[in-house]
């Protein structure tokens, strides 16, 4: 009965799947990570912008922005916990219900956060309060990113599992998109200090209509064929993040690696610090807040493109060429990033901005099957999560906080770049420590060779 050629109308275990079932399942991912990160930039955003007013202002002006930038970062602490616990699950009962609960939880918190008093009005209980909410947001991220991306990849055809694997890439670039477009908008609707009081909180409290939609679509997706075969054969590992770290923890920390040297760039922008570069007064060029967040609107839609199409490239260059090529021009747009930007232009941080994305997008798009690619069908749920997770935290946890440390001890750029750029040959390094596996097969009747070697998906060399 089972197909594992790969041929198109078939998944990895040989179950036909309809090209309306396929549609689905990334319409599904797709809008379930775009509401998920929409949710988590606005945060990241609004810590760029009036977390140090509002809820930090004690700590004097310079120290509350680096304590509100350390509050996007110590989320990140927590995504391994959310990794560690939707691995487990993911494995054991399935990909679909941790997706909803993630879901969910990143909702909830989002929802909380524009509903949250101030210091001014409940005093040291308010920053209290907002850390918890973001851990509880930490949670919901490290575990939402490993159930998409199986339910896509492990649905696609082999020969286009770097193209399915790109749609819940895209929703982070979309969150991008709609979290800078909201408050951009609410910025001219409440300029001043009327953004101050209630503007920013407007985005987050329309995060419960996007939840409703996110959740009605995930509920509507088929389990994973792949972890339907691993329970119809009973070999749903009972341990499954005790035998991932025996038996593999050293592709975990190289994937990692991987991962760290897109997220540390990324996170210039999706973690604020770009935005409150260009936009801090006094500040090296002072642009208009609006303006800063319609042109990271627009790098938004650029690194959906390069994303899309690094999936769809790394179908025909293979995972491993496709990252070399997009380290490089994620080079190039870091040496790039400040000297465009400081000419003091909207247009200049336009250029800037697009010009990393490429290279970005192309270090993002092919990520979801590189890492299903690296590890056993019964233990992947915490294979991929748990790689993600702690590269999430040597990447881009600390980053905008780093740079803004950087940034007020020297008065300069440079050394940011430098970092930047060290963080990119990191990335690099951890690509060729890894083997290409494109299109190898992804079902469990392989289980036993991937199992027994503790250097599967390492590189020989």
């Amino acid at each position: 009965m089972s197909d594992h050629t790969g041929s198109p109308g078939f998944t990895p275990t040989g179950t036909i799947a309809s090209p309306h079932d396929r549609r689905r399942v990334v319409f599904a991912t797709v809008v379930g990570t775009t509401v998920e990160w929409y949710d988590f930039f606005i945060y990241a955003f609004a810590a760029a912008t009036v977390f140090a007013a509002l809820f930090f202002e004690p700590m004097g002006a310079e120290f509350a922005q680096i304590v509100s930038f350390f509050t996007v970062g110590v989320s990140f602490l927590f995504r391994p916990l959310g990794a560690f616990l939707a691995g487990h699950y993911g494995d054991k009962i399935g990909r679909r219900p941790m997706l909803v609960i993630t879901l969910l939880l990143m909702g909830v918190a989002t929802t909380l956060v524009g509903l949250l008093p101030t210091h001014a009005v409940i005093g040291v209980w308010a920053p209290i309060l907002l850390i918890f909410l973001r851990v509880v947001q930490g949670i919901s991220a490290g575990g939402e990113w490993g159930g998409a991306v199986l339910m896509a990849v492990e649905h696609a055809p082999k020969p286009k599992r770097g193209l399915f694997g790109a749609s819940p890439q895209i929703g982070v670039p979309i969150g991008l998109l709609l979290a800078s477009m909201m408050l951009a908008l609410m910025a001219q609707i409440a300029p001043g200090e009327a953004f101050l009081a209630w503007g920013w909180r407007v985005p987050f409290l329309l995060s419960i209509v996007l939840i409703g939609v996110g959740y009605w679509v995930r509920r509507r997706v088929s389990e994973s064929p792949v972890f339907t075969e691993i329970a119809e054969r009973k070999e749903e590992s009972r341990m499954p993040i005790v035998q991932l770290l025996r038996h593999h923890l050293p592709l975990v920390i190289v994937a990692a690696l991987v991962f760290a040297g897109n997220n540390a760039v990324g996170y210039m922008t999706t973690g604020g610090y770009m935005q409150r570069y260009a936009t801090a007064t006094p500040g090296p060029i002072e642009l208009d807040t609006s303006a800063v967040f319609w042109v990271v609107a627009l790098s938004g839609v650029t690194w959906l493109i390069s994303t899309w199409f690094g999936g769809w490239l790394s179908d025909k260059l293979g995972r491993r060429n496709t990252y070399i090529l997009g380290w490089v021009l994620q080079l190039i747009g870091v040496f790039l990033l400040f000297p465009l930007t400081n000419i003091g232009t909207v247009g200049s941080l336009a250029a800037a901005l697009i010009i990393l994305t490429i290279g970005l997008g192309l270090t993002y798009g092919p990520q979801s099957a590189l890492y299903s690619e690296l590890f056993p069908a019964s233990i992947r749920f915490s294979g991929v999560s748990i790689s993600y997770a702690i590269g999430a935290i040597l990447g881009g946890a600390f980053s905008p906080m780093i740079a803004q440390a950087i940034f007020q001890a020297t008065g300069a750029t440079t050394g940011i770049t430098w970092y930047l750029a060290g963080m990119t040959v990191i990335g690099l390094i951890g690509t060729l420590l890894l083997r290409d596996r494109t299109g190898i097969p992804l079902g469990p009747e392989h289980e036993a060779e991937q199992a027994k070697s503790p250097i599967y998906g390492l590189s020989k060399a």
